[in-house]
């Protein structure tokens, strides 16, 4: 997505455009805007859960790591925006609290939010600006003119009629109604999920005995599977029909094996040619040091960013498509390697969010899966593909 200009002075211009960063409308979650020079570009965009940054006990440890984050991404002024059912300085009646009236655990927390992110922004970031959106409106925390922040805040409908709103729309940018809803893969049909499942349970079987037999017949059962992975790409990018069972079966197999998920990787990486078959040669000592020289030069181009590169999107869009068609006919707990890939290539598109919901489910389904630990962290330390650092 281009970068856009966001001045601090123009408040509604940034509450336009963080529903389409995040790519999802957040609910009850507390969002720190980084802004940086020149002029207060818009720089990372961290959001937590409410709850979390509101929380007595662990908010303020989360305040600060916020304030790290925007701090690490050179920050000069931070803007902290909640987002929350209800006006958060009104009861429903529209006047200030009454002391002793007993505040709602909603307007409490969002108060402790922002008082703990202040207080942590203190040393590094001062004068922090807070903005809440609402059901009934967005509105200054702050504010207490009513001609200015009326209780309920201004209408929603002026954040849809921002230069920055228009601008996205004609980008051709979409915003989910959750966050859940950026990563919804619908299950295939029964019998679909229950064909893959036959089959990928028979490779399975076959991989033991591979092992069993000998380093090279373990290559050959990698091999297949990456030439499955193979198939399924070449049928995505025709535009052909998704890949059927047989095959899907056999790349949710595959993939439980690092070297066949790693080559898969990389066969999403423009240039690589042969390389992913190159990664299962069998095991002698040269082979292998030349494959891991070769895989390392072309990790670069997603890791490094002095030879990072924006992914292809012709190749990963036929990746996401294949992918997404693992997961939709394979069981729950077997689609933890899927979903990390697919959070990966979101990573390296640079849509964090999206990435984020996908680390959740695959962490969810194996939480010592060592790459979405590795990802995860680079998400949550608020970190770019290497393309996205590359040097001025």
């Amino acid at each position: 997505m281009d970068a856009t200009t966001i001045r601090v002075r123009e408040p509604r211009e940034l509450l336009a455009l963080l529903p389409h960063q995040l790519g999802f409308r957040p609910q009850e979650s507390a969002v720190a805007v980084s802004l940086r020079h020149p002029r207060g570009r818009v720089g990372l965009i961290a959001r937590v859960d409410l709850d979390d940054l509101g929380d007595v006990v662990g908010g303020p440890q989360l305040a600060r790591g916020l304030v790290s984050h925007l701090v690490s991404d050179g920050a000069i002024r931070a803007v902290l925006v909640l987002y929350t059912a209800e006006d958060p300085r009104y009861p429903a009646a529209g006047r200030p609290w009454a002391a002793g009236s007993g505040v709602p655990r909603r307007a409490t927390l969002a108060r402790a939010a922002a008082e703990q992110f202040r207080e942590s922004a203190v040393p590094f970031l001062p004068d922090v600006a807070v903005w809440v959106v609402a059901r009934s409106g967005y509105l200054s925390l702050d504010c207490a003119d009513e001609a200015c922040c009326p209780p309920g805040g201004r209408p929603l409908r002026d954040l849809d009629e921002t230069m920055v709103s228009a601008h996205m729309v004609l980008a051709g940018s979409l915003v989910a109604d959750s966050r859940d809803d950026l990563a919804r893969i619908s299950p295939a049909a029964a019998q679909a999920r229950h064909n893959t499942a036959r089959v990928a349970q028979r490779s399975r079987a076959r991989r033991v005995e591979a092992r069993a037999a000998g380093a090279w017949a373990e290559h050959r059962w990698r091999a297949e599977g990456l030439a499955s992975w193979r198939d399924a790409m070449e049928r995505s990018l025709a535009g052909v029909a998704g890949a059927p069972p047989a095959v899907l079966g056999r790349i949710e197999a595959a993939l439980t094996d690092v070297r066949v998920r790693d080559a898969v990787l990389l066969a999403l990486v423009p240039g690589t040619g042969d390389l992913p078959e190159r990664t299962l040669v069998g095991p002698t000592e040269r082979a292998v040091g030349e494959v891991a020289a070769s895989t390392s030069d072309a990790l670069g181009v997603i890791l490094d960013p002095h030879r990072g590169v924006p992914p292809d999107d012709e190749l990963v869009t036929a990746g996401v498509d294949v992918l997404e068609r693992v997961v939709a006919h394979t069981r729950t707990p077997d689609q933890a390697a899927a979903l990390t890939l697919l959070a990966l290539i979101a990573w390296w598109r640079a849509d964090g969010a999206r990435a984020g919901v996908l680390l959740d489910r695959a962490l969810g389904v194996d939480p010592d899966h060592r790459l979405a630990r590795l990802l995860n962290d680079a998400v949550t330390r608020g970190l770019s593909p290497g393309w996205m650092r590359k040097p001025a």
